[in-house]
C-alpha cells in the first residue's frame, strides 16, 4: 500500500488534478495549510495568495459523422459522449490535458471497456469496465447514452447489452465525459455538478488521485483496489487493498477471500499513515475524511506535464509506484509495500518455498510440481505446486500402516496455522501423530512441542543459515512424500554426491596447471567492475568490499570531481552500471558506528530529486560511498563553463523547481528533517534528462521532528551561507532556504553572484543578488537574464524565480518562506508579491565597494 492521500475532487474536471508523486503544492488556502501557531512573517507579508489553475488548451478537431443505425460515433479527440453519440471500436475519448483515453481495448482476444495512460507508449490500463466480464465478439461493439440515460455497451446486431452503469436516474438527459483526472462520470447534461455515476466509485487494481478508497456508510459501499489477475488480463485477481473492515483507521492489504492482513498502513494520525511516515515523497493534499455518510481517504498531487505516475495493487499482492521515464521508455518503480514479496500471503500458492534472496522468488517443495506453468509466466502463482505422487495414505483411503515418508527442509519459517499436538512427546510421537492423519502433509518438531500442518501447506519461507548453525535463523519442518518421491530424491542425492566427489577430483588433478590460467585472468580482470555484494546491510544499501570497489574504479583511475570531504570516482557494477564512488578523505572519517547510523539514514531517503545511495564501505580507515551515476554532471558546469552546453529558459525552470522539491523533501517529509546544509551548483548533479539531484550530504544536520532548530559547527560555502550561520545562532532550514535562492539567482543568469558587470555604463560592478532586487522593484526582468538564452524566456517565470529567490535571501530567515512554499509559487499555485531589499546583502556590497546601478 502507498501512502493514501487526499484531494478534494474537482467535479467540473478542471486541470488542478496531477500525477501521484509529482510534486508537493496543496491546493487549499495558507490557513488551512498552516496552523496559526507556525504562520511566519512571510506569510503575513504575502498577501492575495489563491490557488492558480491552468487549463490546457485543446485541438478542436471537426467531426466526421459516421452514420452507422443512426448513431454518429465519437471523435478520436473528444471526451464527452452525449446523447446520441456511440463510442466504438477504434474510437476513444481523450481528457482535456491529453493523460487520459477511454475506449475498447484487444487482451489475448477478448476485448474491454478502460481507462489507460494517453501519453505512455507502452500501454498501461488505469480502470477496467467490464473485467470479468470481457468481450469476444467486438464486430458491433459500442458505448452509448441509451434511453434510461444510462451508459451501456451494446451489441448493435442483437441490441444486446453487455455491460451498464445500472443507476437509478430520474433524468432522461445525460452526458458522460472523461475529466482530466481520469475519472469518467456521467451527469446531468442540465447541471455539470450533478454527477450520477463516476468510475472513482468503482475501481479495479489502480488509485488515481483524487479518487476515493473507503465506505460509502449509506450504501454499504466499499471502494477498494482488487489485483488483476495476471500480468496480462485485467480480471479480478487474488488481492485486495481496502479500508480496515474492523474498524481501525488504516489501510490493510489482504488475499480477497479472507481477512488475513499481510500488510497495514499504520493508523492515520491527522496528518498520515503511521507506518509511512512523512507521507512519502511528492504525496500532498493528505486527508482522510470519516462522517455520516463517508469513511475515506484520498489523495492529491501536482506535476509537470511530462511526469507520470501509477500506483496500483500488483498481480503477486503488492502496492506499488511507477514513474514513467522518458529517456528508457520504461515504467520505474519507486515505491512498494510489503518491500518483501514474501511478506504477502500465500504469495507463491500452496506447496511452495518464497526466498526474498533469490530469483525466482518461488520454487515449487521437493516432490511437487507447478501446477499451471501458463499460469507463473504471467505472475500469478497463487495456484502452487502440485504433488508428483499422491501420498499412500490417499492411494490405499486408509492411514494404516502407510508407507509416506518425511522429507526434511531445513531454515525456514514456518505457517502460524499449525496445530499443536501435545501428546506427542518426541519427534517420533510427532511423525506418527502426521502419519496417522491422511489431511496431514507436515509436522515440526522444535522445542518439545509437536506442530502439526493439515491439506495445503502454505507461506514457508526460506531463511538464510550458516553452515556451523543450520537452523540458527530458521526451523525444520518435515514435508510428507510419498515412498517413491523419496527415494527418487535420495538416488537423486547420491548422484550428486557421485558428480560433486567426481568433479572434485577431476579438478584436484588439473588444480596446478589451472593456478596459471587463474592469474592471468585475474590480472586481466583486476580492474574491471565485477562487484561481489558480500553484504545487504539495512533498507537495501549494499556493504561493498573496499576491493570491489577498487576494481570498479580501475583504482579510482576516473575522476569525476573534488570536494570538501573527498574525491568522487566514476565506475561500473558488472561492467554495465555506471555508479559514482566518494573516497572520503582521513579528515572526513566519523565513528565506524557513526559512519553505518548516517549512511542508514541517508539510504532510507528516497526522492526523484535525491541522489541515490547505492552502497558502501567501511574497511579499517576506508570510508566510501557509492551513488548512482549522473551522466550530466553538476550544474555549476552547464552555468558557469563557457564550453557547455548552454541550458535553455524551460530547462532551468524545471531544475529550480525539481531541486526545491527535494529541499521540501528533505525539511518537511522525511522522518527526520534534514539540513543539507551546503546547497550550490556544484552539489546539484543532472541526469541524462536534465532531472535535477541534491547530492553530497557530507554536512547535512538531522534535527528530530520535536525541535525546531539546533545549533552546529558553521558549514557551508561562502557566497550561499545565510546570515545566522555567521552570528551563531541556531540555525533551522531556512538555512537551505538561503542558499537555494542563491542558487536560483544564478540559475537565473547564468553567472556567479559575486558581480556582474553594470549595464548602466558605470565603471563599478553591482552585487548581482542587489541588482536583482533593484530591478524587480522597478519591474526589468530582462536586465537579469543570461545573455546566452538569446530572450527565449517565459518572462512571467522569470520574474517569478527572481521574485522567489528575493524572498529566500531576505535577511531575517522568519521573512523567507518554507521550501514546500517555494514549490507552490514556482508551480504556479501560489501568488508571490514583490520581495523588500535584502539589507544586510545591500550593506554588505555597499561596504564592498560596490555600487548600484544609476
Amino acid at each position: 500500500m502507498v501512502l493514501l492521500v487526499c484531494l478534494r475532487p474537482d467535479a467540473d474536471g478542471s486541470d488542478c488534478l496531477y500525477h501521484f508523486f509529482v510534486a508537493s503544492s496543496k491546493l487549499v488556502a495558507l490557513s488551512s495549510m498552516y496552523p496559526a501557531s507556525s504562520s511566519s512573517s512571510f506569510q503575513a507579508r504575502m498577501q492575495d495568495r489563491r490557488p492558480l489553475c491552468t487549463t490546457m488548451p485543446y485541438l478542436h478537431i471537426s467531426i466526421a459523422l459516421l452514420l452507422s443505425l443512426n448513431i454518429p460515433t465519437i471523435s478520436a479527440m473528444r471526451d464527452t459522449i452525449s446523447a446520441g453519440q456511440a463510442l466504438t471500436i477504434g474510437d476513444k475519448l481523450v481528457s482535456k490535458n491529453g493523460r487520459y483515453a477511454l475506449g475498447f481495448f484487444e487482451v489475448d482476444s477478448n476485448w474491454y471497456l478502460g481507462i489507460w495512460f494517453n501519453r505512455v507508449p507502452k500501454f498501461t490500463q488505469a480502470w477496467v469496465a467490464n473485467r470479468d466480464d470481457p468481450i469476444k465478439n467486438p464486430t458491433s461493439l459500442q458505448l452509448i447514452i441509451s434511453h434510461d440515460a444510462n451508459l451501456v455497451i451494446t451489441n448493435r446486431s442483437t441490441d444486446s447489452i453487455i455491460w451498464s452503469t445500472q443507476t437509478k436516474i430520474t433524468r432522461n438527459n445525460t452526458t458522460a465525459l472523461l475529466l482530466n483526472s481520469g475519472n469518467f462520470i456521467l451527469r446531468n447534461a442540465s447541471n455539470s455538478s450533478d454527477i450520477l455515476w463516476q468510475s472513482f466509485d468503482h475501481p479495479t487494481d489502480t488509485f488515481s488521485p483524487g479518487a476515493k478508497l473507503g465506505w460509502d456508510k449509506i450504501t454499504g459501499q466499499n471502494r477498494r483496489l482488487v489485483s488483476r489477475k495476471n500480468s496480462i488480463s485485467p480480471a479480478t485477481g487474488f488481492y485486495c487493498s481496502e479500508l480496515d473492515p474492523s474498524g481501525v483507521n488504516q489501510f490493510v492489504n489482504t488475499p480477497l477471500d479472507s481477512f488475513e492482513p499481510y500488510w497495514t498502513s499504520g493508523a492515520w494520525n491527522g496528518k498520515y499513515f503511521s507506518s509511512i511516515p512523512g507521507s512519502l515523497d511528492y504525496a500532498v493534499n493528505n486527508s482522510f475524511v470519516d462522517n455520516a455518510k463517508e469513511k475515506y481517504c484520498t489523495y492529491g498531487t501536482a506535476g509537470q506535464e511530462t511526469a507520470v505516475t501509477h500506483h496500483y495493487l500488483d498481480v503477486p499482492g503488492q502496492s506499488k509506484t511507477f514513474i514513467w521515464l522518458e529517456g528508457s521508455q520504461d515504467w520505474e518503480p519507486i515505491y512498494a509495500q510489503p518491500k518483501a514479496q514474501c511478506d504477502v500471503y500465500a504469495a507463491c500458492g500452496p506447496f511452495t518455498i518464497c526466498n526474498d534472496e533469490a530469483l525466482p522468488h518461488c520454487t515449487c517443495m521437493q516432490g511437487f510440481n507447478i501446477r499451471s506453468p501458463e499460469d507463473w509466466m504471467l505472475d500469478d502463482r497463487t495456484g502452487g505446486c502440485l504433488r508428483n505422487t499422491p501420498i499412500d495414505c490417499i492411494t490405499n483411503g486408509s492411514a494404516s500402516n502407510s508407507t509416506d515418508k518425511f522429507y526434511s527442509m531445513t531454515c525456514v519459517s514456518l505457517s502460524q496455522t499449525a496445530q499443536k499436538i501435545e501428546a506427542a512427546k518426541s519427534a517420533s510421537d510427532c511423525a506418527q501423530a502426521c502419519l496417522d492423519n491422511c489431511s496431514c502433509t507436515a509436522y515440526s518438531f522444535s522445542s518439545s512441542r509437536c506442530s502439526i500442518w493439515h491439506n495445503e501447506l502454505l507461506n514457508l519461507r526460506k531463511r538464510q543459515c550458516s553452515s556451523e548453525a543450520p537452523n540458527s535463523n530458521g526451523e525444520t519442518i518435515y514435508l510428507r512424500l510419498a515412498s517413491k518421491d523419496m527415494q527418487s530424491s535420495e538416488k537423486h542425492r547420491s548422484w550428486l554426491l557421485i558428480v560433486v566427489a567426481t568433479g572434485t577430483i577431476v579438478i584436484a588433478l588439473g588444480l596446478f596447471a589451472f593456478i596459471r590460467l587463474l592469474v592471468i585472468w585475474r590480472n586481466k580482470t583486476k580492474n574491471s567492475s565485477h562487484i561481489h555484494n558480500s553484504a545487504q546491510y539495512s533498507n537495501g544499501i549494499v556493504a561493498f568490499r573496499y576491493i570491489d570497489l577498487q576494481r570498479a574504479t580501475k583504482n579510482f583511475s576516473d575522476k569525476l570531481g573534488e570536494g570538501g570531504f573527498g574525491s568522487v570516482f566514476k565506475g561500473f557494477l558488472n561492467n554495465s552500471t555506471a555508479i559514482a564512488v566518494k573516497k572520503l578523505d582521513h579528515h572526513a572519517h566519523h565513528g565506524d558506528k557513526q559512519f553505518r547510523a548516517e549512511v542508514s539514514s541517508i539510504g532510507i531517503i528516497q526522492h526523484i530529486n535525491l541522489v541515490k545511495l547505492i552502497g558502501f564501505c567501511c574497511e579499517g580507515a576506508r570510508r566510501l560511498l557509492v551513488y548512482e551515476y549522473m551522466p550530466n554532471g553538476s550544474l555549476d558546469i552547464h552555468l558557469f563553463q563557457s564550453h557547455a552546453t548552454v541550458l535553455k529558459w524551460s530547462t532551468r525552470y524545471q531544475i529550480a523547481l525539481g531541486v526545491a522539491r527535494g529541499l521540501a523533501y528533505l525539511h518537511e517529509k522525511c522522518r527526520d528533517c534534514i539540513i543539507h546544509c551546503d546547497i550550490k551548483p556544484e552539489n546539484i548533479l543532472l541526469s541524462d534528462s536534465n532531472v535535477p539531484k541534491i547530492a553530497d550530504f557530507g554536512m547535512a544536520k538531522f534535527l528530530g521532528r520535536e525541535f525546531s532548530r539546533v545549533i552546529t559547527t558553521m558549514r557551508g560555502t561562502i557566497g550561499y551561507l545565510a546570515p545566522e550561520w555567521i552570528s551563531g545562532v541556531a540555525i533551522t532550514p531556512k538555512v537551505d532556504v538561503y542558499a537555494y535562492g542563491m542558487v536560483l539567482l544564478e540559475i537565473v543568469s547564468g553567472k556567479r553572484n559575486s558581480c556582474v558587470l553594470c549595464s548602466c555604463g558605470s565603471n563599478h560592478d553591482v552585487y548581482y543578488p542587489v541588482h536583482v532586487a533593484q530591478e524587480i522593484i522597478g519591474g526589468d526582468v530582462r536586465s537579469l537574464l543570461d545573455s546566452r538564452l538569446c530572450g527565449e524566456v517565459n518572462l512571467k517565470e522569470a520574474e517569478i524565480a527572481c521574485k522567489v529567490a528575493c524572498w529566500c535571501i531576505q535577511d531575517d530567515e522568519f521573512d523567507r518562506p518554507t521550501m514546500g512554499e517555494v514549490v507552490q509559487i514556482l508551480e504556479g499555485l501560489l501568488e508571490v508579491n514583490i520581495p523588500p531589499m535584502p539589507r544586510l546583502l545591500q550593506t554588505i556590497a555597499g561596504s564592498s565597494n560596490y555600487s548600484t546601478c544609476c
